[in-house]
């Protein structure tokens, strides 16, 4: 069985100086953990895969091709591969998991 903590993969991805750690990638899927801080600019562009993001914490707004909508704990987005989206006004620490399907290339 693979588990995981989010507190563990939180560390390793803050001690490595990034904004997405990755800690789940089979071919059907990948999943890592992505946190934008409070202000933040997020600096993604399209993916080649589909996505879904869960947030664990913190408030903010997001833009999928052209709709915005609020987010906060407990919202899931579904983003077509392809589809231009980003994080924006975000009020507080976003700490959001993220879902590719098939796997994202690390």
């Amino acid at each position: 069985m693979d588990a995981y903590e989010l507190e563990e993969i939180e560390q390793r991805r803050s001690a490595g100086g990034r904004l997405y750690e990755e800690f789940l990638s089979v071919g059907s899927m990948s999943a890592g953990l992505y946190v934008l801080g409070a202000g933040a600019t997020d600096p993604q562009s399209p993916h080649d895969q589909d996505e879904i993001y869960h947030v664990v914490s913190g408030r903010g707004r997001i833009r999928v091709a052209g709709e915005d909508r609020d987010v906060g704990p407990g919202s899931v987005v579904f983003v077509p591969a392809q589809v231009e989206h980003r994080f924006h006004s975000i009020d507080e620490r976003l700490q959001l998991l993220v879902f590719f399907a098939p796997a994202e290339s690390s």
